[in-house]
């Protein structure tokens, strides 16, 4: 294998020096034949885990069939899984893509034509909210708040639904929001505040999109984030787990307001396309199944509870854990990079978010038993760093 250093890749990531040549479940081996337990699922997009068996012979029977034809002509398998969208969702109509940042381009300019259509054109600007991520094209790193790029988005403080209001004026389209950030810090946004924003949005004629590019199909032990808080959105984002590591996003909304997006308005060349369709179908076909979401729930609740244990014994280390599902967050104390590598030593996998967060996103299949071995290697790497920290200070009271 090629080092780093002597890659053709553009060299935009901070890769660690290790590359995986097969995986099963939660399970990943390095190409040295060193096993690690996934806590990351590719950043909460191995849904299912490695090699699911259903979702490698829903791909491997379609790839024997067609893989892409274009959307010149119909896509039975699109229409098929739209009908599953939007049968267990608030939606009417869903358009394909193929990432969750071409998700989020089609909800801005969904909420954006809508307010065209309507007679307002001049509503174009959107509310977004501090520490958000929406993704890396201009538009959605505009959502997210990156200065360079923000014409066109107006951003608040995460919860200040004061602010929320004094920021909507005569050119605004719509508030944009996650029900979870997990980029963010895995802060959790509360119930009333999204209930409080929908109750503006309808007062004022704004729409209110959901991103739940990383909370959607299943990660907080609801298919869906928004379900869990009794608001429901106009319009709102998939990707990451819902291909169940083949790459797909989705948009999705209401029949009011996706109006605006009538014929030529958007499309995509490779969205909705039939390998994409096969492995999202699959993906839905365990997801949705009886007591999956339940022992998702589950799970969770075990994980956070023997995390809270740990937090207790070393609070030098970790000072908190959030998030709901499987999407848990450990703020910590030490530098959250310094944990990830602790417990990448371990052979735990993790990935850091901001606020100083370190972001457990195992797969929906995790077992209680590889709970229980994950959280054995999360103690190891505390104890190991409360011991550095307090180790010099017993040397020098020794001296």
């Amino acid at each position: 294998m090629k080092s780093a250093q002597a890659s053709h890749l553009l060299p935009v990531y901070a890769r660690v020096d290790l590359a995986f040549e097969r995986g099963e479940g939660a399970w990943l081996v390095a190409t040295n034949g060193e096993r690690y337990l996934d806590f990351t699922s590719g950043v909460a997009v191995n849904a299912l885990g490695h090699a699911h068996p259903h979702l490698v012979a829903a791909i491997t029977e379609q790839a024997k069939k067609v893989w892409h034809v274009s959307n010149l002509y119909r896509i039975p398998e699109a229409e098929r899984l739209a009908d599953r969208l939007c049968a267990a969702s608030f939606a009417d109509v869903v358009f394909f893509g193929n990432s969750g940042a071409e998700a989020m381009e089609c909800a801005i300019k969904m909420a954006r034509k809508y307010q065209s259509v309507s007679g307002q054109p001049e509503r174009y600007r959107i509310v977004t909210f501090e520490g958000a991520f929406h993704g890396r094209t201009l538009a959605t790193l505009a959502a997210g708040g990156q200065k360079k790029y923000l014409e066109g988005f107006d951003q608040v403080v995460f919860g200040d639904l004061e602010a929320t209001k004094r920021a909507i004026g005569p050119e605004t389209a719509a508030i944009l929001i996650e029900p979870i950030m997990g980029e963010g810090g895995v802060r959790v946004v509360p119930p009333e505040f999204l209930r409080a924003l929908r109750r503006l949005c309808d007062e004022r004629g704004l729409l209110l999109v959901f991103d739940e590019v990383q909370t959607g199909v299943g990660r907080t032990g609801q298919l869906f984030a928004y379900q869990q808080s009794g608001v429901s959105p106009d319009i709102m984002a998939l990707a990451k787990a819902l291909g169940g590591g083949f790459p797909l996003g989705a948009c999705l909304a209401t029949t009011e307001a996706a109006k605006g997006m009538v014929a030529g308005t958007h499309g995509s060349t490779f969205g909705g396309n039939p390998l994409a369709m096969a492995a999202a179908g699959a993906l839905l076909d365990v997801v949705l199944a009886d007591g999956f979401l339940a022992r998702v729930r589950r799970t969770s609740l075990i994980l956070k509870q023997k995390l809270a244990e740990i937090r207790d014994r070393y609070p030098a280390v970790i000072a908190e854990v959030r998030g709901e599902g499987l999407l848990v967050g450990l703020r910590a104390v030490v530098p959250s990079a310094q944990l990830v590598d602790e417990l990448r030593a371990e052979k735990l996998i993790t990935v850091a978010a901001g606020d100083n967060v370190v972001r457990l996103l195992p797969p929906l299949i995790v077992s209680e038993e590889e709970v229980a071995e994950a959280v054995r290697r999360i103690e190891r790497a505390c104890a190991r760093i409360a011991q550095a920290q307090t180790g010099p200070q017993r040397q020098g009271a020794a001296g």
